[in-house]
């Protein structure tokens, strides 16, 4: 197969389940939803074959706003592998989003295509995962109420540095929205949401180490022995209390960004779990 007889175009709902049959090749657990809910966020593009009947390769950047976008769903079918095919896509998405700045997490394989592209390593994520055992229900975290989301996406752009304001309301409509109160003010927030083998927890944004553990045990409390996955920046302590509450470690990633923009030390809030390594 030559680059020649490869097209590149809009990613578009038709390709779909082409995507779902590339994340199903390298082991990803995402389902048709979760491609959808990606893709309803974001903008992509796809690779096809010559004949436009085989998705060939995905991309997808999701944008907050004009500041910030992620890069993800970066695949390449196994047949189409080492000609190029995960450049082109790259320089396709990073033209989409920009003068953004560009965050994604990286696996170890694509690590050298996307330094080459300019991306800068800023950290490791720890995928956590498998069923939950008995957590005990933290007293300060409750479900959120409508009103709050405005709070809740402040919250989330204090912590993280981008405004998620269409990926938090698309989480609050397919999923749950819970927040830890301090008097009468609302002091961090989490959601859940179904996604490919079970639930996922996150974004987790809190103060500190205590409130993130509150935040994650208030979802976590309720599914006592249900499939759970959560992914976090390397923190000495929340590691080890998800092992001993179920969730083992099972995978790392590579934080990425273009350019890379330092965070300000002593800030109040930290995002403690990731919306998804896609979302960031």
């Amino acid at each position: 197969m030559t680059p020649s007889a490869i097209l590149l175009t809009a990613f578009r709902a038709e390709h779909l389940a082409g995507a779902a049959c590339l994340s199903l090749q390298v082991n990803w657990p995402h389902r048709l939803e979760d491609w959808q809910m990606a893709l309803g966020l974001s903008t992509g593009i796809v690779a096809m074959d010559a004949n436009a009947t085989r998705v060939l390769g995905t991309a997808l950047m999701t944008p907050y706003k004009q500041d910030v976008a992620t890069i993800n769903m970066v695949l390449v079918d196994e047949a189409a592998r080492g000609r190029g095919l995960g450049r082109k896509l790259m320089e396709e998405i990073i033209a989409l989003a920009g003068s953004r700045a560009l965050r994604l997490i990286a696996t170890r394989d694509g690590l050298p295509l996307y330094q080459k592209l300019g991306f800068r390593e800023t950290g490791t994520i720890a995928q956590h995962q498998g069923h939950v055992v008995r957590v005990a229900p933290p007293a300060n975290v409750r479900p959120a109420e409508p009103h709050e989301i405005s709070a809740i996406i402040d919250l989330d752009r204090s912590a993280g540095g981008a405004d998620r304001e269409d990926l938090l309301h698309a989480f609050a409509k397919v999923g749950r929205l819970a927040v830890l109160s301090a008097g009468q003010k609302i002091a961090g927030f989490a959601a859940l949401r179904t996604f490919g083998k079970g639930q996922v927890i996150g974004p987790v944004v809190a103060a500190n180490e205590e409130n993130g553990k509150a935040l994650l045990a208030y979802f976590m409390a309720a599914r006592e022995g249900q499939f759970v996955r959560v992914d976090i920046a390397e923190t000495p302590q929340l590691a080890p209390w998800l092992t001993d509450k179920g969730l083992v470690r099972v995978d790392d990633g590579i934080a990425m960004q273009r350019p890379v923009v330092p965070r300000s030390s002593g800030g109040p809030l930290t995002t403690f779990a990731l919306a998804s390594q896609a979302f960031g």
